[in-house]
C-alpha cells in the first residue's frame, strides 16, 4: 500500500513538475546514478539517471530517460517492430531510490568533478530536454537507451573531451547482453535466435557505454582534458553506494532451464525413436510435424525481424536457413498424401538448408547458440528419414502405375 501510494505521488509531482519550475544554482551537485540489474527482462541489464541536487533551492531530482508505458496502444508490436517511443521523466530522488531499495537493487552515485560552467549547460540541456516537446525519443535497446543519453548528456557538455581509459574488456554486442543474461538460459537462447550478424561486431569502446554497469566503471576512470591541459581532472569526484542489496545472485540448476540440456536429450530420444522406427517400420509424423511447426512460427518471427523490425541487430540472421518460415505450411501438407511428391522436393530444399546452417556454424558465420546443434541434427535426422521413407514409397508406386498401363 505504501509503495503503490508513493508511486501515484510520484506521478501526481511527474505529469505537474513545469521545466521553469526546475531552479539550480551553482551549489547543485550533479551525479551519475547507477541500478544494478533487476529480474524482470527489461530490468535485467541496469539502469542510468542523472541527480541534480541542490542544498540551496532544496531541489533534488533525478532525469530518468527510462519512462515507457506497458499501456502504450499496441506496445508489444511496437516494441518487436522498433517504434518504442520512451519518454525523459524527473522523479524526486527520494522517491526514484524508493523503487530500488523495494527491487532490492544497488544503486551507485558518481558525484561528478564539474565546474560551475559545466554544471549550468548539464543542467540547461537537461531541462530543455524534459520540455513536453522534447522529452519523447525513440528507444533503442543498443544505441538510444537510459544509459546512452545520461552519457552523452555529459559528455557533450564538459569544457574540452573525456578521455576514456581503454580499460573495457573488448566484447561483441552479443556477449555483452548475454553477460547480463545467462550462459544457457531460455533468454540467452531467444535472444541468439534473433539476434544477426551485425551482434557479432566487436563493439568500439564508446559503443559499450549503452550497458550502465560498464557506463559507471569506464566514468569512473575517465579523465577530464581541457586545453592547453590547465584544468585536467578525474570525471567522477567521489562514488558511493546510496541504496544497498542483500541479493544474492543464484542460477536454477534444473536441467528443464538449460537449452542445451533439453535439446541433447531430446535428440537422443529422437535417435532411439528413429531406430524403432526402422525397427518396427511404424513410423510417428506428429514428430516431423511438430517440427516443421516450430521451426516454421519461429522463422516467421526471424523473417519479421530481419526485413520490418526497426531493430539494428537482427538483420542478416543465418537462423533463418534452419528456422524456414514456410514450414509452417508444410507442417500440415506433411499430412496430405497426394502432396507428398511436392513435399518430398520441398524437404530436400530443407536439409539443403540445414546442411548450408551447418556449415555456417562450423565456419563460425555466425556466433550461434550452443543449444542449436543438437536442435539441428535432430530436424536433420527426422527430415531425411522421412525422405528416404517417402522416395521407396513414391518409386515403388510409380512402378506400380508402369505396369499397371495398357500393353505392358
Amino acid at each position: 500500500m505504501k509503495k503503490t501510494l508513493l508511486i501515484i505521488l510520484a506521478t501526481i509531482m511527474l505529469t505537474t513538475m513545469k521545466a521553469q519550475e526546475m531552479q539550480f544554482s551553482d551549489s547543485a551537485v550533479i551525479s551519475l546514478l547507477t541500478c544494478s540489474p533487476g529480474q524482470e527482462i527489461y530490468a535485467k541489464f541496469g539502469h542510468s539517471g542523472i541527480r541534480i541536487n541542490d542544498p540551496v533551492t532544496k531541489n533534488d531530482l533525478v532525469f530518468n530517460y527510462g519512462i515507457f508505458s506497458f499501456n502504450t496502444e499496441n506496445f508489444y508490436y511496437k516494441f518487436i517492430k522498433g517504434e518504442t517511443d520512451y519518454y525523459l521523466g524527473v522523479h524526486p530522488t527520494d522517491m526514484f531510490l524508493f523503487e530500488y531499495d523495494e527491487r532490492n537493487s544497488m544503486v551507485w552515485e558518481q558525484i561528478l568533478n564539474l565546474t560551475p560552467l559545466e554544471k549550468r549547460k548539464i543542467i540547461d540541456a537537461l531541462i530543455d530536454n524534459y520540455r513536453p516537446e522534447n522529452r519523447i525519443y525513440r528507444y533503442n535497446y543498443v544505441f538510444d537507451n537510459c544509459a546512452t543519453r545520461p552519457r552523452d548528456k555529459i559528455l557533450n557538455n564538459v569544457t574540452g573531451y573525456v578521455q576514456l581509459q581503454n580499460t573495457t574488456e573488448s566484447k561483441t554486442f552479443r556477449q555483452w547482453v548475454g553477460g547480463y543474461v545467462g550462459h544457457d538460459t531460455w533468454l540467452k537462447f531467444g535472444i541468439d535466435m534473433v539476434f544477426g550478424m551485425a551482434a557479432d561486431k566487436t563493439t568500439q569502446q564508446y559503443e559499450s557505454l549503452f550497458l550502465p554497469e560498464v557506463l559507471m566503471n569506464e566514468f569512473e576512470r575517465a579523465k577530464i582534458i581541457t586545453k592547453n591541459n590547465e584544468n585536467n581532472r578525474n570525471l567522477v569526484k567521489e562514488t558511493r553506494i546510496i541504496v544497498n542489496s542483500d541479493v544474492t545472485e543464484s542460477q536454477s540448476s534444473m536441467l528443464i532451464t538449460k537449452p542445451f540440456v533439453v535439446f541433447s536429450a531430446l535428440l537422443l530420444l529422437g535417435i532411439l525413436l528413429s531406430l524403432y522406427e526402422q525397427r518396427t517400420k511404424k513410423y510417428y509424423t506428429i514428430l516431423d510435424s511438430i517440427l516443421l511447426l516450430g521451426t516454421g512460427l519461429a522463422g516467421i518471427i526471424v523473417f519479421y525481424l530481419m526485413f520490418i523490425s526497426l531493430h539494428p541487430l537482427v538483420k542478416n540472421n543465418l537462423n533463418i536457413l534452419w528456422l524456414n518460415p514456410f514450414n509452417i505450411v508444410a507442417a500440415v501438407l506433411i499430412w496430405i498424401k497426394p502432396l507428398r511428391v511436392y513435399m518430398f522436393v520441398y524437404q530436400i530444399f530443407n536439409i539443403m538448408l540445414l546442411v548450408l546452417s551447418l556449415i555456417a556454424l562450423a565456419l563460425s558465420m555466425q556466433d550461434f547458440n550452443a543449444a542449436v546443434f543438437p536442435l539441428i541434427v535432430l530436424i536433420f535426422i527426422r527430415y531425411s528419414l522421412w525422405v528416404v521413407r517417402i522416395k521407396h514409397r513414391i518409386f515403388r508406386k510409380a512402378k506400380f502405375l508402369i505396369k499397371s498401363k495398357p500393353g505392358n
